[in-house]
């Protein structure tokens, strides 16, 4: 994964510029947060810290990079000296990975010398964008089937190398079982599995010697793709060859369908498995499958054991962006505040506090002035000071465990895939104060 400290927007690089020219290095805030949730989503899960810690830690720019920035002619020497020695320096508060949040709600907020701060939007909003849009998706697959194995099939449509390995780590916190991707597996622990395509069917004259010689070169993974021609008689086969390789200490672990009719294709496969005495054989399905197709097939109540969804998840083909921003909301101590039509931002360091009800679900939150008293769970943490992470940050897997009890303290509505009701989100008094105080200064 790359860090490059160039993997930002031109503009970023001449503000700096101006900034270092007029000597503007005192302190500034920033936030990130999402304006509105996209069309049928009553929810967002936070992901991506890990990787903006990590980005933030180890920027500076190379001596090639700088000698490139030379080349365009577009940078002055001495600011390109104070480029060759920056780093980050600020500090970082943020929610922990895995927490459900909502529009208007800060998930991070830096503050840092101004052109730190400035520098790093570009790369903080794409880290931060893609895995939380993911990790959302994949919550909900994971709350409609809480007790299926989910999978991640998505790297092969995934726009890029390292989008694929970030869907597969967002989709794992959200709750899928694991991945198909054998590099997220080295990368981030994350559980693997696979079966085997069509191609390996199709290289044998005969379906019942490639379920064969597939068992005896993975005999602890022995789950064989059966609708390559015939989807139950597929199924008979492997019940034909039961004998033969338990005879070889090989029992057969699943069956995958991944086309037609996956509830009436199940139905009749787990007919054949019991009556041939594979009861215990699984069934996995794959094949455009999506939380919608995935509501309807737990609705038949299809006897599927495990699913892999791949393309509409990795790309989040029905919402494949997030309306959200990283705002200047403070400098040299001042509030600041955005007044752009439809964009207006509620100007300070802020916090955001979470109340529950007496069952433990999310009842509402509050977005106030940080340090101004307030019931409630504050979400934000200190998670970076001076540029150096907090030390015991969370793991994935106990970002993985804040997602499943987050998740589970959704109200019920909130839960559904279409027409959710909105979450209360209040804006203090006090905010709402201090916007009108800054709202008088610009105006004079």
């Amino acid at each position: 994964m790359s860090n490059s400290a160039l993997l930002t927007d031109l503009y970023q690089l001449t503000m700096l510029q101006g900034y270092y020219e007029q000597n503007m290095e005192e302190l500034a805030v920033f936030e990130f947060f999402v304006r509105k949730l996209p069309e049928n989503r009553g929810y967002l899960v936070a992901a991506g810290l890990a990787q903006v810690l990590t980005y933030l830690e180890q920027l500076q720019f190379s001596s090639d990079e700088i000698a490139w920035l030379a080349s365009t002619g577009q940078f002055k020497p001495a600011v390109l000296d104070r480029l060759a020695t920056l780093k980050f320096t600020g500090d970082v508060h943020a929610m922990p990975e895995g927490t459900v949040f909502f529009p208007n709600e800060p998930l991070l907020r830096i503050t840092a010398p101004l052109p730190e701060a400035q520098l790093i939007e570009s790369r903080i909003i794409n880290l931060l964008h893609f895995q939380t849009l993911i990790a959302s998706k994949a919550a909900r697959s994971v709350l409609i089937a809480p007790d299926k194995l989910l999978v991640d099939f998505g790297m092969r449509r995934a726009h890029g190398s390292e989008a694929a390995l970030l869907a597969a780590r967002a989709s794992y916190l959200a709750g899928f079982t694991g991945s198909a991707t054998v590099a997220a597996g080295m990368d981030f622990g994350i559980p693997i599995f696979g079966t085997m395509a069509h191609s390996f069917i199709q290289t044998y004259s005969r379906e019942s010697q490639a379920f064969v010689h597939f068992a005896e070169a993975n005999p602890d993974n022995a789950v064989l793709l059966i609708d390559t021609y015939d989807t139950e008689a597929g199924a008979q086969k492997v019940v034909d060859l039961k004998a033969a390789l338990h005879a070889q200490g090989i029992k057969i672990k699943g069956v995958r369908l991944d086309s037609g009719d996956l509830a009436d294709h199940a139905r009749k496969v787990r007919i054949i498995l019991d009556r041939g005495g594979l009861n215990k054989t699984t069934i996995f399905a794959s094949g455009n499958i999506d939380e919608y197709k995935l509501e309807g097939l737990m609705a038949q109540q299809a006897p599927i054991d495990g699913f892999g969804i791949g393309t509409h998840m990795d790309t989040s083909a029905d919402a494949p962006y997030l309306d959200c921003a990283y705002k200047l909301q403070e400098y040299a101590g001042i509030a600041r505040r955005k007044r752009s039509e439809g964009k207006a931002t509620w100007p300070g360091r802020k916090q955001v506090y979470r109340n529950y009800n007496d069952k433990g679900i999310m009842s509402g939150d509050t977005v106030t002035v940080d340090n101004a008293p307030c019931a409630g769970e504050p979400l934000l943490q200190m998670v970076m000071r001076g540029g150096k992470p907090i030390a015991g940050q969370p793991t994935l897997i106990e970002a993985r465990e804040r997602a499943k009890r987050q998740l589970n303290g959704l109200p019920v509505s909130l839960r559904q895939l279409s027409n959710a009701p909105e979450y209360p989100v209040i804006i203090s008094a006090e905010l709402q104060a201090l916007a009108k105080i800054v709202d008088e200064r610009i105006t004079g």
